[in-house]
């Protein structure tokens, strides 16, 4: 097309696409050019600016690799994620989605249920369990339940080479009565990196990078729509400003702190060590 102009180019692009095979994909695409045609008009982007927003993705897409994920960490920071997750929520129940961050790994090791995941870890022992049920409340024999988490320092398994292999994550089956537990450590509060283009982008922002502590979770059993959430502690200092707009009131539980040795004793733990019971509702397909 000759003579393009800032008033007619979006139409020009969108015109190319119209060969587009798949009508969902036509729809996404079509609005995508729009809202970001439309945003080069409203800011007046310059060229200097254009250059700086191709090098961020270049530096996103350099930095991420099979252990990290800068361009999911990127929709995280900017809250689209939770967007995502919020809009695909079941509005008529259930346990709501939050964001699977950069640090998920497929395949963790199979457990046995009440498995000690601390092994070497420093922290304090707590003792995790709940129930996996129907939206009826039926229990979900057989669901799996993966889970990983940060150690004392902040950092994932995959973060951290000083790490043994699948530390402090897991998958495990419940039940008949759709039950799993798990000993591991009270999770902490920690930044999401930033030695690379989401830390540059928090600092322009005068933002802070702190995550509060939470547990990931990714539950999934036959016939059931997959969960990927998180679990918080509420008393945690980050719970009303997570850098990543994980946090859903639901999910922030208490940990109840037990003194008793026997308690201890019973799950093969120090006193003291702390208690933390979380159900989880599936959607039906």
């Amino acid at each position: 097309m000759k003579n393009l102009t800032e008033g007619n180019i979006t139409e020009a692009v969108i015109k190319a696409i119209e060969g587009t095979r798949e009508p969902r994909a036509k729809e996404v695409m079509s609005s995508l050019i729009r809202h970001l045609h439309a945003f080069v008009k409203e800011v007046q982007l310059t060229q200097d600016e254009w250059e700086a927003a191709i090098e961020y993705l270049y530096d996103t897409g350099q930095i991420s690799g099979p252990t990290r994920n800068e361009f999911v960490l990127t929709s995280d920071t900017l809250g689209i994620s939770s967007l995502v997750d919020i809009i695909n929520s079941n509005p008529d129940g259930g346990t709501e989605a939050s964001v699977l961050g950069p640090f998920y790994i497929e395949g963790s090791k199979m457990v046995e249920i009440g498995t000690n995941l601390i092994g070497d870890s420093e922290g304090e022992p707590t003792v995790v369990s709940g129930i996996v049920r129907t939206f009826g409340g039926d229990p979900i024999e057989g669901a799996v339940i993966d889970l990983w988490q940060t150690a004392a320092n902040g950092l994932y398994e995959n973060q951290d080479p000083d790490q043994p292999e699948n530390n402090l994550r897991c998958r495990m089956l419940t039940d008949k009565d759709g039950y799993y537990q798990f000993t591991t450590i009270k999770p902490v509060s920690y930044k999401v990196p930033t030695d690379g283009p989401v830390g540059r982008m928090l600092d322009l922002q005068g933002r802070h990078a702190w995550r509060p502590s939470h547990l990931h979770y990714k539950v999934s059993a036959d016939g059931h729509r997959n969960l990927i959430t998180e679990v918080f502690y509420e008393g945690d200092e980050y719970i009303d400003e997570d850098s990543v707009f994980g946090v859903r009131e639901s999910l922030a539980i208490p940990y109840n702190l037990i003194t008793s040795e026997e308690e201890a004793e019973k799950y093969g733990v120090s006193s003291p060590f702390y208690r933390v019971k979380f159900d989880f509702e599936l959607e039906a397909l």
